[in-house]
């Protein structure tokens, strides 16, 4: 069974423009990662992205800059083998005020300095896309 997913790496620069903060959500199992969510019908992988950050963290100032790549994961579902791929996209959020609203099945939602972020992130993959995130953002590529 495959599953098509999309998600961002959602960052901001602090306020002297020097460091990088990565918004990370802690799922119900505690695992900290990035928001992300199925395709739905219609949807391009963008779209998702864009719309998945909106649900899960209420932010809506933001712009998706770059796509980064794409994970694959297995896992069981009952007595299912269940294929994922996530398509990761570089998103910008532009208002450094604006109130995260996570949802209710989550245990948690912030902001963390780029290095703690990496240290939290459950997904070895989702890392490797957050260090070719940060040269990007850093290169002045997007």
């Amino acid at each position: 069974m495959r599953e098509p997913t999309s998600g961002g790496i959602v960052f901001r620069l602090t306020a002297d423009k020097k460091d990088i903060e990565v918004l990370l959500i802690q799922d119900s199992k505690g695992r900290w990662t990035i928001p992300k969510g199925h395709i739905e019908p219609g949807e391009t992988a963008k779209m998702t992205a864009r719309r998945e950050i909106e649900e899960e963290t209420g932010l809506k100032n933001f712009n998706v800059l770059a796509w980064l790549g794409k994970i694959h994961f297995k896992y069981r579902r009952a007595d299912k083998l269940v294929l994922m791929t996530t398509q990761i996209y570089l998103v910008q959020a532009l208002d450094a005020r604006e109130e995260l609203l996570g949802e209710k099945w989550m245990r948690g939602i912030r902001w963390f300095p780029f290095a703690e972020a990496l240290d939290l992130i459950e997904y070895e993959d989702i890392e490797k896309l957050m260090l070719i995130a940060k040269r990007k953002i850093r290169s002045g590529e997007i």
